[in-house]
């Protein structure tokens, strides 16, 4: 039988599954636990300030956000 790794909780007492297992009901299986800390949530101004500077684009893009996100016509030539 090959090895199924599944995300479960533990309540002090017993194994809650999380995810889908493909098993036969009463299937007796050998557990192996290792503990995983939960992903904490990232806050909006920390995940930009992360990015910050990593965008790369034309060097008119912030005179002409206009013309690449919807297709106006440019209003400033730079070249």
């Amino acid at each position: 039988m090959a090895t199924k790794n599944v995300r479960a909780t533990f309540d002090g007492h017993s194994f809650h599954v999380i995810d889908p297992i493909d098993l036969a009901p009463n299937s007796e299986c050998l557990i192996y636990v290792k503990e995983v800390k939960p992903k904490q949530a990232e806050d909006a101004i920390n995940y930009l300030f992360s990015i910050a500077g990593t965008a790369h684009g034309p060097k008119d893009w912030s005179k002409e956000h206009d013309h690449y996100l919807y297709g106006t016509p440019k209003t400033v030539n730079l070249e």
